[in-house]
């Protein structure tokens, strides 16, 4: 799975912030990288030197291999927080989706269970 960071230029921090984004995100999402071809990571200072709460923004697309990529979006106080938040949003969508994928109607049922 490739892990791509995308930064505007109110964002500093160059390699080590990259780094850092990179290891984060894969580690919240790597159960998913069977399914997953790339994700990019897009980070964001919505005020630039003003400041303000919930400033910093992180887009979050990843690609589903054969399907549409999904984003989602977090913002928060600092960097960190944005692209973590943005990480737990998409492994919630991709649970989501996932779950739906391997969940056939008239799968295994409680009745199928083993009596002790």
């Amino acid at each position: 799975m490739q892990i791509q960071i995308n930064t505007d230029s109110n964002i500093h921090g160059g390699e080590d912030l990259i780094r850092q984004a990179e290891e984060r995100i894969s580690s919240i999402l790597e159960r998913f990288e069977p399914h997953l071809t790339r994700i990019e990571a897009h980070l964001s200072d919505q005020n630039g030197d003003k400041g303000g709460p919930e400033d910093k923004q992180c887009v979050l697309e990843a690609r589903p291999t054969g399907q549409q990529p999904v984003a989602v979006t977090n913002r928060a106080d600092t960097v960190e927080a944005a692209y973590t938040g943005a990480a737990d949003n998409m492994a919630k969508l991709l649970d989501s989706r996932f779950g739906r994928l391997h969940q056939a109607k008239g799968g295994e049922s409680i009745r199928h269970l083993p009596v002790e």
